[in-house]
């Protein structure tokens, strides 16, 4: 059984230069100071398009570099301009409120600037080639995170820029809101090997990004989507190879509360996203029996949380379970700042994180 750890007070720096740091709720790393921790993961110059270009190492470091900046500025108050002199296109055909927000504060918080673009702005594809975009961008920023609908556009912008590419949210992946799931199930769990995430929603891309990385960590993962709204069979074609990989179990299901059943980690998200609103009716009748309630929680694990990545709406989890205690969901969204961080700061330095690795 996973249990929550209870925070620890902080020691001073003894008199061989190192902190016996017992971090924030639950790390549990020590802190050296002034000393970078070895590290052999090297990222820089890397596109982020989905997590299933990389390998489990390569995302822990990533959480383990969020954990590090997450302390190191909201812990101890230390200003980091890693990323000045850099600037950053941020590419958005889709309102956004917590990824706009976590990357345009984080980007500046650490010395850089961020360009907000809309489709008043830049159309992707439209007014201009991608090709010919991709190459000015480079010309001109270090990075570009970019919000689309078409994973195919990533796909391109990649291929023809010169700098990383970012995904920012697509139609088939969302890699930045998984990482801060993660780093929010580690800080509660204290490890995520181990843990079993239940799905209970829509076969979309934030699942299709917990299926090509939660194997990778050891998590078993459940998931319930109604008939007709299943994952991409390419997604779980690959996803059925990394559990197999790593030892780890894969259920796919009609049934929420089979998906539900013993599950330490009760997720959903939004029924109808952006794009969809057409189908609206559609989907509120095919995707009845699917809300969370406390009656789900009831057949998962007694040390039982919940995520949703929000926006939520009241049909997709009612207020019991959202605002109840083992509701995960606002730690989540704060953690979107420091896992973007933590990618930018990966693909566009060579920054080693000062925290020991934490415990996965």
């Amino acid at each position: 059984m996973h249990q929550h750890v209870a925070e620890t007070p902080w020691t001073t720096c003894d008199s061989h230069g190192f902190f016996p740091y017992i971090c924030f709720s639950p790390f549990f790393f020590f802190f050296r100071c002034g000393q970078p921790v070895q590290n052999k993961v090297q990222l820089k110059g890397r596109d982020l398009l989905t997590l299933k270009d990389f390998t489990g190492e390569e995302i822990k470091y990533m959480l383990w570099l969020s954990a590090d900046l997450k302390f190191r500025i909201k812990q101890k108050g230390e200003y980091l301009p890693l990323l000045q002199g850099k600037s950053l296109s941020m590419i958005f055909e889709k309102r956004s409120t917590r990824t706009r927000l976590s990357t345009e504060t984080g980007f500046a918080l650490l010395g850089g600037h961020p360009c907000f673009l809309t489709t008043q702005d830049i159309h992707l594809g439209v007014n201009e080639s991608l090709t010919d975009t991709a190459r000015v961008l480079s010309s001109m920023t270090d990075a570009v995170l970019a919000r689309v609908y078409k994973q195919s556009d990533l796909d391109i912008l990649a291929k023809e820029a010169s700098i990383p590419i970012i995904n920012g949210l697509s139609d088939l992946y969302h890699p930045i809101q998984i990482l801060a799931d993660y780093l929010t199930l580690q800080e509660h769990y204290g490890s995520l090997k181990g843990l079993t995430l239940s799905w209970i929603g829509d076969g979309n891309n934030i699942l299709h990004s917990i299926m090509m990385s939660a194997a990778k960590f050891g998590m078993h993962l459940q998931a319930a989507t109604p008939k007709g709204y299943e994952p991409d069979p390419s997604v779980t074609k690959l996803a059925e190879q990394y559990a197999k990989e790593n030892g780890t179990k894969l259920s796919l299901t009609n049934e929420p509360l089979e998906a539900a059943r013993g599950g330490n980690v009760l997720i959903t998200d939004t029924w109808i996203s952006m794009g969809q609103e057409e189908e609206k009716k559609k989907r509120l009748q095919a995707f009845q029996g699917y809300q969370v309630t406390m009656k789900t929680a009831e057949v998962a694990a007694s040390d039982w949380t919940f995520l949703h990545c929000l926006p939520r709406k009241p049909e997709e989890v009612d207020d019991e379970v959202f605002y109840s205690p083992r509701s995960l969901v606002f730690p989540e969204a704060e953690n979107r700042k420091w896992t973007i961080m933590a990618v930018m700061v990966s693909l566009l330095t060579n920054y080693s994180p000062k925290l020991q690795k934490p415990k996965f």
